[in-house]
């Protein structure tokens, strides 16, 4: 992997980490356009970037991560993100398939678009405008929502678990943001498994120029998504999700017709 590639796929993973458009599936579609081979570092690259994007949310919200007084706040994330733990680890061959199937994901993307058209009219009486009124229960079934984000690469994390959220009367605003603060234990945790898989592998080692490379992707990654957070969560505040459901459907249209005639 060169400079600029990286550059490009970190740009990518910034914009789209917090979008309801699937940065795994963005970056997927990118790789073999720009001549990104598969292999331990790549997928590991995409991993770590993504933790640095989630980063972003960690600096902008930092007030509420390090609040240690509201212990209720760690303990709906704990809540939450056990549902991926379990299915990331029982459902890892599956994940594995999907990730690598192009066709798949385009599918997805586009039914993922769909959904998101009709979204905001579903959800338009929903009253809950505070993260500290989401109970366990709630916490729990946001955490089950972003499971279905693992079953079908490409749907989006955070479509997914907004969409969970709203589905339990939280405003736009409120399951945008419960979104991030999910997405902090979850790609810690997707990262420290990618981590150990290279482990594994026997390929953890790096060279010097592979070491940098990551750490520019972590770095563009960061600034990229913590811009990008503060315009989103205005945008769909004020405009809702009909925007990302119609380019999420033109452009897993495109892939999908660029795939079939391939």
């Amino acid at each position: 992997m060169t400079i600029i590639q990286a550059i490009l796929i970190a740009i990518l993973e910034g914009l789209t980490e917090f979008l309801p458009i699937s940065s795994t599936a963005h970056m997927k579609f990118l790789n073999p356009l720009i001549g990104v081979q598969s292999n331990s570092f790549s997928n590991l690259f995409e991993i770590v970037i993504q933790f640095a994007a989630i980063l972003a949310v960690v600096v902008l919200f930092w007030r509420k991560f390090f609040d240690f007084k509201n212990i209720r706040f760690y303990l709906k994330l704990i809540v939450a993100v056990i549902p991926a733990l379990i299915f990331g680890a029982l459902l890892k061959k599956h994940i594995d398939s999907a990730l690598s199937n192009l066709t798949f994901m385009a599918i997805v993307m586009i039914c993922g678009g769909i959904l998101l058209l009709f979204v905001d009219k579903w959800f338009a009486k929903n009253q809950i405008d505070d993260e500290r009124k989401i109970d366990y229960p709630t916490a729990l079934k946001i955490g089950l929502f972003q499971v279905l984000s693992i079953l079908f690469p490409g749907l989006s994390r955070s479509a997914a678990t907004i969409i969970g959220g709203m589905s339990q009367k939280l405003t736009r605003r409120a399951a945008a943001e419960f979104s991030f603060f999910l997405a902090v234990p979850t790609m810690f945790a997707a990262s420290a498994k990618s981590l150990w898989d290279v482990h594994k592998e026997g390929s953890l080692s790096f060279s010097h120029n592979e070491i940098n490379i990551l750490l520019l992707g972590c770095l563009v990654s960061f600034i990229v998504a913590t811009i990008t957070i503060k315009i989103f969560i205005q945008y769909l505040k004020d405009k809702g999700f009909k925007l990302f459901g119609i380019y999420r459907i033109i452009l897993g249209s495109v892939v999908l017709l660029f795939l079939l005639l391939k």
